[in-house]
């Protein structure tokens, strides 16, 4: 780890940007990874199912490693163990299984445009508890990007399947999921780390999905998936899940969280570039003109604020 450490803090700077490109891509290469397994007959709760199975060990390592390292850490209150266990079905049980059913009827390009649109909701969320209207500046910033959502939605429509609304419904829903878990867990994170809340975040989905799973069809049932399923898995399980958590976290500590979420901007253009080259999905001046609102939206809600509260990169 001191080696590691070393190379590191040798030019932080471009570590930090790596780490931060590396993030995003390998986050939004999820829904790529769910599409190319869909091309075998499993539904959305066998195949996150087989993600938790293969990320469990991982984070379990993390959590354990974390408890190692830091003997002294705060001792968790039964309040803390409620607030993780909800922040784990919410954002990573719910929330992925909200957005791999959606996945089934709408493009990956369409679902990473939803799902990057998390920060309007976290505010309105925000401001419902607070009891407060939000900002004339930030109704903008949010009509400008459900504008554009709106324009590659209708769009698609006419391009795909019948089923689109229903898909489009299904990730908002994963939207909405996410981002009460990072209103949930905010203090959480906060307090008590982020390795650590994530990695007992996520035992505690994988725990929900394997009792979902075994409610519906015999665990065996994993078992019997072709060679291909597993292996996307995997991948998802490793560089779509386990890897770029790790590498978003060291790219804050390196450069600061407001330019890794400038730098996460990429996400969806990286999504809609694989999901255009590997997955032939459409792409028209309409879909670049959508894309274009939703970031531009986004973008100014999130740089704003940060500049409004002082936030340094």
């Amino acid at each position: 780890m001191s080696r590691t450490r070393e190379i590191l803090e040798r030019s932080p700077t471009a570590w930090g940007v790596g780490l931060a490109l590396l993030g995003a891509v390998f986050f939004s290469g999820k829904a790529i990874v769910v599409k190319l397994a869909y091309a075998y007959p499993v539904d959305a709760t066998t195949l996150l199912a087989m993600r938790m199975l293969l990320s469990f060990p991982l984070f379990l390592a993390a959590w354990a490693y974390t408890t190692w390292r830091n003997p002294g850490s705060e001792k968790l209150k039964p309040k803390d163990w409620a607030l993780i266990v909800s922040a784990g079905l919410l954002g990573y049980y719910l929330a992925s299984l909200f957005d791999f059913m959606g996945l089934q009827y709408i493009t990956a390009g369409l679902e990473r445009l939803i799902l990057f649109t998390y920060p309007s909701l976290v505010l309105l969320i925000t401001c419902c508890i607070q009891q407060r209207w939000p900002q004339l500046w930030q109704l903008m910033c949010m009509v400008i990007s459900y504008l554009g959502l709106a324009l590659v939605y209708g769009h698609e429509t006419v391009l795909t399947s019948e089923n689109t609304a229903l898909g489009v419904v299904l990730v908002f829903a994963s939207a909405i999921c996410y981002a009460s878990y990072l209103v949930v867990g905010e203090s959480l994170l906060k307090r008590l780390g982020t390795v650590r809340v994530t990695s007992m975040a996520t035992l505690v989905s994988a725990i929900a999905i394997f009792v979902q799973v075994s409610l519906q069809q015999p665990l065996s049932t994993l078992l019997d998936q072709p060679l291909p399923v597993w292996g996307w898995s995997l991948v998802n399980a490793v560089f779509c899940t386990f890897v770029p958590v790790f590498a978003v976290m060291t790219a804050i500590s390196l450069i600061g969280a407001s330019r890794v979420s400038q730098l996460g901007m990429v996400g969806p253009i990286s999504t809609i570039a694989l999901g255009t080259w590997i997955l032939n999905e459409p792409f028209t001046p309409w879909h670049a003109a959508g894309t274009a609102l939703v970031i531009a939206g986004v973008a100014l809600l999130t740089l704003k604020k940060q500049h409004r509260t002082g936030v340094q990169a």
